[in-house]
């Protein structure tokens, strides 16, 4: 139970309309309609942006609000940044003067991360929507990841404080009723390692909100501005029912269930931290206060990030595919406390925020598990193995820079295997094409292949990771985040563990170096990254699983016999 030391989250319950006079076809043509702008918002910033990370890796997240910060609709992207938008949105219009001070045409940067909920690189635009009236309807907003924003290195494993981060903009106009604030804009440019980049992406988001807020009015002029709400309220009020309606299957209880990051970033001493979900009824709450306390390393996940992670746990589970808006948000409560890992206070440092929220998705569903372990999936890869690359180019002397995950194995569930090359808390993103990648870098792909035997064996098999060998072709900088390479992903009612991930540069001279967190590494040409993400944990014996599916891994390559003979002996 919350105490007074602690905080308790909710989504927004006000009301704005009537949904018992919304007519439901009528709710369902907005409801798409509003998905369809967000889409649009997402092709117009896919289309328009310079960096790879955002037009090919989608590391970003695009949202209508409407004026009392609920989420109307939000495209797929990056998982991670559900519901944390509305912090952005909420903050960068408080810092401006509040909604009094906004008029049509203004444009606010905003990347303080403790609103954000993310690293300084993830920059929210947030454009007020007025109609031809002056009425705010909403917001139209963009999160996306840039390059390099002045930090002590374009990507960080081992910062002690925010402010060697990134340059901090703490809601402030990039456009005045539709004119550019130049001197912000200069100061923006001055502030990265990578300038056209920033400034083409900066650039991309504007588009994209403005392509958004257009779609946005024409829906509530479309329709008018009486029947909008109610149906809204409408929509809210379904998405609300249908998480509900997940978890009155679910025994009432409070289950607990712990996880471990292997360290963060500064000593190499490991972090247990455990998280609680409480059900009774269809209500559930998720409690994050016995977290450990702030960390020196920056690993802390502000509290946007870890009510979001929160609600893509459970929204994945309890969603049945519906795009996410604020009634799906209304059955879940969070609770925090101030001072801890997930809920760290200015100035701890938290540049791998999305580490620590990306594992408790997992312990989630591990406490879901002890009430109804065929509700959830054993554990995946357990992290997005992030490598971020920069440098000068030889022969032009540019600077340039990029950065991707890398997908892991999923874990299994009762009826399935789990999937491969996939994310939880980064689903819709992607990895570059190796021809992008080696069109765009100084490198060649060695190896880009599944790995063969990292899956967690059982009656469902864990999904396999991937082997993605990097062979440099100039001398570069590089930084890795890869976690879980400690603990083996957990299996489910009998199934097996899977492999853990593992990060290693093979130099030139044949030495073969760890690693797992590192900042600003400098590796030589012809050396070697040899990432290895790791695989999903099993589900149920794997001596009941079916001989003819076990020959058809052999035949794909999925396991070798060796794997075959010790954990499916029935095959043979």
């Amino acid at each position: 139970m919350p105490t007074s030391n602690t905080v308790l989250h909710r989504a927004g319950a006000v009301r704005t309309g009537d949904p018992a006079i919304a007519d439901p076809i009528t709710t369902e043509v907005i409801r798409h309609a509003l998905n369809s702008a967000a889409n649009q918002m997402k092709r117009a910033l896919v289309r328009t942006a310079f960096s790879p990370v955002i037009y090919e890796v989608l590391d970003f997240a695009v949202a209508i609000y409407d004026p009392e910060m609920r989420l109307l609709a939000q495209a797929p992207s990056l998982p991670m940044f559900m519901g944390t938008l509305n912090f952005c949105v909420e903050e960068a219009v408080r810092n401006v003067g509040g909604t009094e001070n906004l008029f049509p045409g203004d444009m606010i940067m905003y990347n303080w991360p403790y609103g954000t909920g993310s690293h300084p690189q993830d920059l929210a635009v947030v454009n007020p929507v007025f109609l031809d009236d002056g009425e705010l309807i909403g917001y139209t907003a963009i999160k996306g990841h840039w390059l390099d924003i002045a930090g002590k290195d374009p990507y960080c494993t081992d910062t002690i404080d925010v402010f060697q981060e990134g340059t901090i903009y703490p809601g402030v106009k990039i456009y005045k009723k539709g004119e550019l604030n130049d001197d912000i804009h200069r100061m923006v440019i001055a502030n990265s390692r990578v300038p056209k980049f920033v400034a083409g992406d900066l650039n991309a988001q504007v588009v994209g909100c403005r392509v958004g807020a257009t779609a946005f009015r024409e829906v509530v002029g479309r329709f008018g501005r009486a029947e909008f709400l109610n149906s809204v309220e409408n929509m809210f009020d379904h998405g609300e029912r249908v998480v509900r309606s997940y978890f009155e299957k679910i025994p009432d209880g409070r289950y607990v269930a712990s996880g471990e990051m292997d360290s963060d970033g500064i000593s190499d001493e490991p972090i247990p931290f455990e998280i609680a979900v409480e059900v009774k009824g269809s209500d559930v709450r998720i409690d994050f206060s016995n977290a450990p306390e702030s960390r020196p390393g920056p690993v802390n996940c502000p509290v946007p990030s870890t009510i979001s992670c929160a609600r893509v746990a459970i929204t994945m589970l309890a969603g049945y595919g519906e795009a996410p808006h604020e009634g799906h948000f209304r059955a879940i409560e969070v609770v925090t406390r101030p001072g801890t890992m997930f809920h760290p206070l200015p100035p701890a440092p938290c540049f791998l925020y999305g580490w620590p929220a990306d594992q408790a998705i997992e312990v989630i569903y591990k406490a879901i598990a002890a009430a109804l372990p065929e509700a959830v999936p054993a554990q995946s890869g357990g992290c997005i193995c992030s490598v971020v690359w920069w440098g000068t180019r030889e022969k032009t002397g540019e600077p340039w820079a990029d950065g991707s995950p890398h997908p892991v194995g999923q874990g299994a569930w009762k009826g399935g295997d789990g999937g491969t090359m996939l994310h939880i808390s980064e689903s819709a993103t992607r990895f570059s094409p190796i021809e992008v990648w080696e069109a765009k870098n100084p490198w060649l792909m060695d190896r880009l292949a599944l790995r063969r035997d990292s899956g967690g064996p059982g009656e469902w098999r864990g999904g396999a990771g991937v082997d993605f060998f990097f062979r440099m072709t100039e001398d570069i900088y590089i930084t890795t985040v890869v976690e879980r390479t400690r603990n083996a992903p957990w299996g489910l009612s009998g199934g097996g563990f899977a492999v853990p991930n593992g990060a290693a540069v093979r130099f030139p001279d044949g030495r073969l170096v760890p690693v797992p967190k590192t900042t600003r590494l400098a590796v030589p040409k012809g050396a070697v990254l040899e990432l290895a993400t790791g695989g999903g944990g099993g589900y149920g014996d794997p001596k009941a699983r079916p001989r003819e599916a076990v020959l058809a891994d052999l035949k794909a390559g999925y396991i070798s016999e060796e794997f075959a003979r010790e954990y499916y002996p029935q095959a043979f």
